[in-house]
């Protein structure tokens, strides 16, 4: 089994392995290009996500900079994904967003870990675990996924939430660490933001 392998099945590998190494600097040649477009260039920008990511959907957009350990070389997006400035993978497996799922800024989706254990860390080991996020989601500014993370569908993580463990479909969840608050339920049909009604007309 090769590092490149390990990377993917949660062993413990060697990220400075010289091909995975060759791997990455190609994939972050190609995040640092989608960094440096400008904003009229949005037909560049969605032909470099279609080059760097393993799976895109129509209509996608990273506002930049957007950064990324392998330029989204492991990350799969349904269709409909924004995200806004200031969104890091850290994609060193597998990342799964899933449609019209929104991101707000400065949030950060990790695989990787690396041993408690001193000796394992002193030898540059790491290991890493996928996350999944569902379809529909709003992931608040600051939010924070640790590895290994499975969040279902409909769901709403408040800002500066850090999420630690798996999260059921169609909940309301915030905190550090990020606890369910309540599920979705009759009053969001009503209301949209504090005393703000939602226009029935809306609904249909």
């Amino acid at each position: 089994m090769t590092e490149a392998d390990k990377m993917h099945n949660q062993s413990l590998y060697n990220p400075g392995d010289p091909a995975i190494a060759a791997v990455q600097v190609e994939c972050l040649e190609k995040l640092y290009d989608y960094n440096h477009t400008r904003p009229s260039e949005a037909a560049r920008r969605t032909a470099l996500l279609e080059a760097m990511f393993a799976d895109i959907g129509k209509d996608c957009y990273l506002e930049p900079p957007f950064h990324s350990n392998f330029g989204g070389h492991h990350v799969h997006l349904g269709d409909g994904v924004y995200a806004n400035f200031n969104l890091t993978l850290v994609d060193d497996t597998h990342i799964t967003i899933g449609s019209r799922t929104m991101i707000g800024p400065n949030v950060t989706i990790a695989t990787a870990g690396h041993p408690i254990l001193p000796e394992l860390r002193a030898r540059g080991l790491q290991y890493n675990a996928p996350v999944f996020i569902g379809e529909n989601c709003w992931l608040g500014a600051g939010v924070i996924v640790l590895p290994g993370v499975t969040i279902g569908d409909n769901v709403v993580i408040g800002a500066g939430s850090v999420v630690t463990h798996d999260l059921p479909s169609n909940v309301v969840a915030f905190g550090d660490p990020c606890k369910i608050a309540r599920p979705i339920n009759d009053h969001d049909r009503d209301f949209y933001f504090k005393n703000h009604r939602i226009d029935p007309a809306m609904l249909n």
